[in-house]
């Protein structure tokens, strides 16, 4: 019985590692979409969009992306990107 506890416990273990591997494709993605959401973020704000509601929601998001990523938490953190890219394009339509 304690084999198949230690089995199971180093199963979950190694199963976490992988999922929050920094070289894993979720965590390049994660990466690649906060680079080009911090720079669509930032030529939003020399635009001057930088007062709208859905800009401050972005940053937020983006902020919040790169804490998830320093955690491992990839999935979340492409969740968030895609939210923030979306606002940014809003804050460009809603000025």
């Amino acid at each position: 019985m304690k084999k198949l506890s230690f089995a199971i416990f180093l199963t979950m273990f190694i199963i976490a590692g992988c999922e929050t591997n920094p070289s894993s494709a979720s965590a390049r993605q994660c990466m690649s979409g906060l680079k080009i959401a911090k720079k669509e973020l930032s030529f939003a704000k020399t635009q001057g969009f930088s007062g709208t509601v859905e800009y401050t929601k972005a940053a937020t998001l983006i902020t919040g992306a790169s804490i998830q990523y320093e955690f491992g938490k990839y999935p979340n953190c492409i969740s968030k990107v895609k939210r923030a890219r979306r606002f940014i394009r809003n804050s460009k339509i809603k000025k």
